[in-house]
C-alpha cells in the first residue's frame, strides 16, 4: 500500500488517472444520493406527521428507502439496473442512453453528472497536487455537487448535508488544514449570520422569504472550511450569477416565480476555495 501511495505521489500521471476513474465511480453514486435523498426526506416526514397526527394508528407498511436499498431500477419499467449496466459513462454510451430492458431514454445528466464529478476532481488535483489539501478538497467537491443539484430540483439543501459539511470543515481546520481553527468558527458564524440578516431585512422590507435557511447553513459551512476572509467573494460571484440567472428566467417564464440560490453559493463556493486568494490579490492590485 506504501509503495501504491509513494508511486502515486511521484508519479503525476498516474494520480491523475486513479482520482479521475475514482470520482467516475463516485458521480455515479451522488446520482443516486441526487435522486434518493429528497425521496428520503419526504418518506422521514409522511412518518413524522402520521405519528404526530394519528399516533393511535399503525404505521403504514412502506419499504424504507436508502442510498443502498433497494436496488436502483429503471423509472419507467423498473427492471433493475444491474452492475454491468451501471459502469459510469460506459454503460449509458454501449446502451445509446436507453434502458436495457424497455429500451426507453435514460436521461443524460446522469453520464453528465459523473463525467463533472471528475472533470472537478481532476482540477482539484491540479490545484493542490498530492497533498492532504486535496484529499479533503474531493470531498468538499463531492458534496457540493450533490448539494448543488439537490437544490436545483427540489430546492432543498438537507440539513445531513450542509451540517456534515461544516462539522467537516471545523474538524479539518482544527489541524489549520485550510485556515486556523479560530478562522474556521468565525467564518461558521459570521457565513450565517450575513445571509440571515439579508433574509431578515428582505422579509422585513416586502413581507416574503427571499431564501431558505438551508442557503446560510451552506455559506456557513464554506465559511467554516475557508474562514471569514473569503466570504464576501463567495457571496458577491453568487449573488452576481443568480441575478443573471433570475433575470432570463424571469424573461422566459414572464413571472416571478422562485428559483434555487443553493447552487450558485455552491458553485461560487468552489471557486473561492480553488482560487480565491488570487482573486482577491488581483481585485486589490497586490
Amino acid at each position: 500500500m506504501q509503495e501504491i501511495i509513494s508511486s502515486l505521489i511521484n508519479t503525476p500521471t498516474a494520480l491523475y488517472f486513479v482520482v479521475g476513474v475514482f470520482s467516475l465511480c463516485i458521480g455515479s453514486f451522488l446520482n443516486v444520493v441526487i435522486y434518493r435523498t429528497p425521496k428520503m426526506m419526504e418518506q422521514e416526514w409522511r412518518t413524522d406527521c402520521q405519528l404526530l397526527l394519528h399516533p393511535e394508528q399503525p404505521i403504514i407498511d412502506e419499504t424504507k428507502l436508502t442510498l443502498s436499498k433497494p436496488a436502483s431500477t429503471c423509472p419507467k419499467c423498473n427492471s433493475v439496473i444491474h452492475w454491468y449496466q451501471n459502469i459510469p459513462v460506459v454503460s449509458w454510451l454501449v446502451l445509446r442512453g436507453k434502458c436495457g430492458t424497455c429500451h426507453n431514454p435514460i436521461s443524460i445528466r446522469y453520464p453528465a453528472i459523473e463525467l463533472l464529478t471528475a472533470m472537478c476532481a481532476l482540477i482539484v488535483v491540479a490545484v493542490f497536487g498530492p497533498t492532504i489539501q486535496m484529499l479533503f478538497g474531493l470531498v468538499l467537491t463531492y458534496i457540493l455537487i450533490a448539494l448543488t443539484f439537490i437544490d436545483f430540483d427540489t430546492q432543498l439543501l438537507p440539513d445531513r448535508y450542509t451540517l456534515t459539511l461544516a462539522a467537516l470543515g471545523l474538524a479539518i481546520n482544527s489541524y489549520a488544514i485550510y485556515t486556523s481553527p479560530t478562522a474556521a468558527i468565525w467564518g461558521y458564524i459570521i457565513g450565517f449570520l450575513c445571509l440571515w440578516v439579508v433574509y431578515y431585512l428582505f422579509k422585513l422590507i416586502t413581507g416574503k422569504e427571499g431564501m431558505g435557511y438551508g442557503d446560510f447553513k451552506l455559506l456557513a459551512a464554506l465559511g467554516a472550511w475557508m474562514g471569514p476572509l473569503l466570504l464576501p467573494l463567495i457571496v458577491l460571484l453568487s449573488s452576481f450569477v443568480g441575478a443573471i440567472i433570475g433575470i432570463i428566467l424571469l424573461k422566459i417564464r414572464k413571472e416571478n416565480q422562485p428559483f434555487a440560490f443553493g447552487p450558485y453559493i455552491a458553485i461560487a463556493g468552489w471557486i473561492a476555495f480553488l482560487w480565491g486568494e488570487q482573486i482577491m490579490k488581483i481585485y486589490l492590485g497586490n
